[in-house]
């Protein structure tokens, strides 16, 4: 009788994760709530619970925003997605999977879903099929208190279907911690960068932020198979992280070549790019820069475009444009199809050409989503600029 074949560690990861899809309970649980009144600035760490396997936490925040004299607050090109300035989730190893902005979050999650997180559109049905719920919302302008409402997707795997990335939290003796800091520049002045603020002012007077609430959803699959009195569980998946940074780059040069190089042993999935140039008046949108470009280490250009050629890519994903205004546009890079494996190819850089740099205060805001095996990325360099 022929001997079974082995299946190879990437086969068996492959059936195992399907058996867990076929046969795991995925499970929504609120594990969170809190009513704030401290304002702009404070810190909130939610200890998860230790069950299932674990693929994403959303953060639901609601409240109202004020003023603080007589001034208008009007929102800004990124708005009520900066209401957190850090979201911060430490694994059961003490390793951190996120630390990242509230604009990258909300970004990415458009990116992923092809839609506005979050939004919905109209449509001409002669059923009253449109936006009837206030789940995304925030005041364009406003002269008295005023509601709000966001949300944030925290994705610990890469998909529902890809569960790369997944914790395993049925255990007892390791703890992982998320921690949210609500954004201490939430308003900013009449002539202060709104960039990285929810709201600027008319004047020089600051809005506040009398109370909110913080929700925790935890989405995790319970019920695992089981074979052999063993929990079956995807193994390469879990030991891979889902990482989500940011860092900042400033320091730019005008006309020339601008490197952002790429962290080491990583497969990245997605990058975006603020271009902060805060301060240059000028049309069109997306004039400062020359061009972009994806520049292996014998500086061969594997993507080489213009501001335009870029959101027109933008388009075929998202059918719109992510945030921009005279002196502060977002550029999208995706790799889905193609990551960029630092593994594989070494150093690897994003350029940047800008046709101009405003002040020594212009930089790129930059959103990283990459992949990376959990017992590599703690020989691995840091993100340029960190």
């Amino acid at each position: 009788m022929p001997q079974a074949q082995q299946l190879s560690p990437a086969q068996q990861n492959a059936v195992n994760r399907q058996l867990v899809l076929a046969n795991a309970i995925n499970e929504w649980l609120p594990i969170y709530t809190q009513t704030f009144t401290s304002g702009v600035g404070t810190v909130i760490n939610v200890p998860l619970r230790n069950v299932g396997l674990v693929k994403r936490f959303v953060v639901e925040i609601s409240g109202n925003v004020g003023v603080g004299a007589a001034e208008t607050q009007t929102l800004t090109q990124f708005g009520i997605s900066n209401f957190l300035s850090n979201i911060l989730l430490t694994d059961l190893s003490n390793q951190t999977r996120i630390n990242t902005a509230g604009w990258h979050l909300h970004l990415l999650a458009t990116a992923k879903r092809q839609f506005a997180a979050g939004a919905a559109f109209t449509n001409d049905a002669p059923v009253k099929i449109a936006s009837n719920y206030p789940v995304i919302t925030s005041p364009a302008s406003y002269t008295a208190t005023q509601p709000f409402r966001m949300f944030y997707e925290i994705p610990v795997a890469y998909g529902d279907m890809d569960l790369r990335g997944a914790i395993y939290a049925n255990v007892v003796n390791a703890t992982f911690n998320l921690q949210l800091t609500v954004n201490p520049n939430f308003f900013v002045g009449s002539t202060a960068d709104p960039t990285l603020a929810a709201y600027k002012s008319s004047t020089a007077q600051l809005g506040t932020l009398p109370t909110f609430t913080v929700t925790v959803f935890q989405n995790f699959l319970d019920q695992l198979p089981i074979i052999n009195n063993m929990v079956v569980l995807p193994t390469l998946d879990l030991g891979t992280a889902y990482l989500i940074n940011n860092t900042q780059v400033s320091g730019l040069v005008g006309n020339q070549d601008n490197p952002i190089p790429y962290a080491n042993f990583r497969d990245f999935m997605s990058t975006f790019a603020i271009y902060d140039n805060f301060g240059y008046a000028t049309a069109p949108l997306g004039s400062d820069a020359s061009y972009w470009a994806l520049q292996s280490a014998n500086f061969t250009n594997i993507l080489k475009y213009d501001p335009w050629m870029s959101s027109l890519l933008t388009r075929w994903i998202i059918s719109d444009d992510f945030p921009a205004s005279n002196g502060i546009c977002t550029y999208y890079f995706d790799h889905r199809t193609r990551p960029i494996s630092t593994i594989q190819f070494g150093n690897m850089a994003l350029i940047l050409n800008p046709t101009n740099v405003q002040s020594a205060n212009s930089a790129v805001f930059l959103g990283y989503e990459s992949l990376a095996y959990i017992n590599q990325i703690t020989q691995a360099g840091s993100l340029y600029g960190t």
